[in-house]
C-alpha cells in the first residue's frame, strides 16, 4: 500500500479509505457482527482510514466501528462528521458550538475512542457564522479530542472565506474537505480540487462507484436491483442521461480488460488532488471485488478516453441528491427582489 499525506496534516493516509455509510441498519448491513468482520478485513488489506458519521443508521454505524476498533485505535486514522439533524431539536444540528461540544462528546462514547483523528462538518450551516465554527473546532483540537478538522461537500467559494477567517482569526483551519467525485460526477475538478490543491487541503472523495452506477449492475433498459431501490436520495440512479454515460463507460472498461468497480476507484483516485477515496462496501462481497483492485492503475490513453465521454469538470444528470444546494438556490427569496422594488424600477 502507497500511503498518501492526508493535504498538510502530515498524517498518511491509503489511497482507498472505507466509508461506513453502509454499515448500519437505516440503508446497509443491518448485522453488526458482519459489519465488523467488514471492517477487519478492509485493515488486514492495509486500509488505515475509516470515515463514518453521527447521522449514519442513526449513530448505529460509530458504534459498529468503535467495536471493530477495539485493540486496533492506534493503527487508524478516524474519520467521523456532524451537523446533520439528530432529532426533532432544532438545535441538534448544525455547526453552532453549542451543538459541536454535545455531538463530539456522543461521538467518543460510541466510538469508544478519547480522541477523533478528522473531525468534520457533515454540511455547511448557512446559520451559523464560520468564526463559531471554527472557534469551537479549534478548542477541540487545543483540549486533544480532535487532531484535524474538515469540512464535507463545501463549495469553493466557502473553503476559501473558512481559510481567510481562520488566518485572520488565529483559528484553526479546515484540513480536509469530503466532495463527491467520481466519472459521472466531475464537477469538482474546476473550482474545488484546485482550491484545495492551493491552500494544501487534503480530499477524501464520496461515492466514486457513482452511488452503485458505476458498479456494472446498473444497465439501461433494465430493472437492476439498483434501480428497483426506491432510496430516497439516490434518484440519480434512473437518470437516463447516466445510464446513457455508464454504457459508454462500461464498454471502454471491457476494452481496456478492467472491472467496472476497478477503473472507477482507479480514476477516482488518479487526480493529483484527491488524497483517499471511499469505498462504500455493504457486504464481504463488495469488499473483496474493492479490495482485488487495489493495485490497478489507469493509463493517460484511458483517461483520454473518459474525458471524451465526460468533459473535465462537468456532472453527468446535474449534481448528486445529497449534495450541498445553497440557500440562494433554494429559497426563490433570495434570488428575487420585493414586488415594490421591482416595479420601482
Amino acid at each position: 500500500m502507497q500511503y498518501r499525506t492526508l493535504g498538510r496534516t502530515g498524517i498518511k493516509v491509503s489511497p482507498y479509505g472505507l466509508g461506513a455509510l453502509m454499515l448500519g441498519a437505516s440503508i446497509g448491513n443491518p448485522d453488526h457482527d458482519d459489519s465488523i468482520k467488514i471492517i477487519h478485513k478492509a485493515l488486514d488489506a492495509g486500509i488505515n482510514l475509516i470515515d463514518t458519521a453521527d447521522a449514519y443508521s442513526q449513530g448505529a454505524s460509530e458504534e459498529v466501528v468503535g467495536k471493530a476498533l477495539k485493540g486496533r485505535r492506534d493503527d487508524v486514522v478516524l474519520a467521523t462528521k456532524f451537523g446533520l439533524p439528530a432529532g426533532d431539536d432544532p438545535n441538534r444540528r448544525g455547526t453552532s458550538r453549542r451543538w459541536i461540544m454535545t455531538a463530539v462528546e456522543n461521538s467518543l462514547r460510541r466510538l469508544q475512542t478519547d480522541h477523533i483523528d478528522l473531525y468534520q462538518i457533515q454540511r455547511p450551516d448557512p446559520d451559523t457564522d464560520i468564526d463559531e465554527t471554527l472557534s469551537a473546532l479549534s478548542d477541540l483540537i487545543r483540549s486533544g479530542k480532535v487532531r484535524a478538522i474538515g469540512s464535507s461537500t463545501m463549495p469553493a467559494s466557502d473553503l476559501v472565506q473558512a481559510q481567510w477567517v481562520a488566518e485572520r482569526r488565529g483559528l484553526e483551519r479546515f484540513h480536509t474537505e469530503q466532495p463527491p467525485y467520481s466519472m459521472l460526477n466531475r464537477g469538482i475538478e474546476s473550482e474545488v480540487l484546485p482550491v484545495a490543491q492551493r491552500y494544501g487541503i487534503g480530499t477524501l472523495v464520496w461515492g466514486p462507484l457513482g452511488q452503485g452506477m458505476l458498479t456494472g449492475r446498473a444497465r439501461k433498459g433494465q430493472h437492476s436491483d439498483l434501480v428497483r431501490a426506491q432510496i430516497p436520495f439516490m434518484t440519480a440512479i434512473r437518470n437516463e442521461s447516466r445510464l446513457d454515460v455508464v454504457e459508454q463507460l462500461i464498454r471502454l472498461a471491457d476494452e481496456a480488460g478492467l472491472r467496472m468497480t476497478h477503473l472507477a476507484m482507479a480514476f477516482a483516485i488518479s487526480h493529483p488532488g484527491v488524497s483517499s477515496a471511499l469505498l462504500g462496501a455493504r457486504t464481504m462481497e463488495h469488499l473483496d471485488d474493492l479490495l482485488a483492485g487495489l493495485d490497478v492503475t489507469v493509463t493517460d490513453e484511458i483517461l483520454d478516453r473518459i474525458d471524451e465521454i465526460v468533459p473535465p469538470g462537468t456532472d453527468v444528470g446535474g449534481r448528486l441528491d445529497q449534495a450541498y444546494v445553497p440557500p440562494a438556490l433554494q429559497r426563490s427569496d433570495l434570488r428575487r427582489r420585493p414586488d415594490g422594488e421591482r416595479l420601482a424600477a
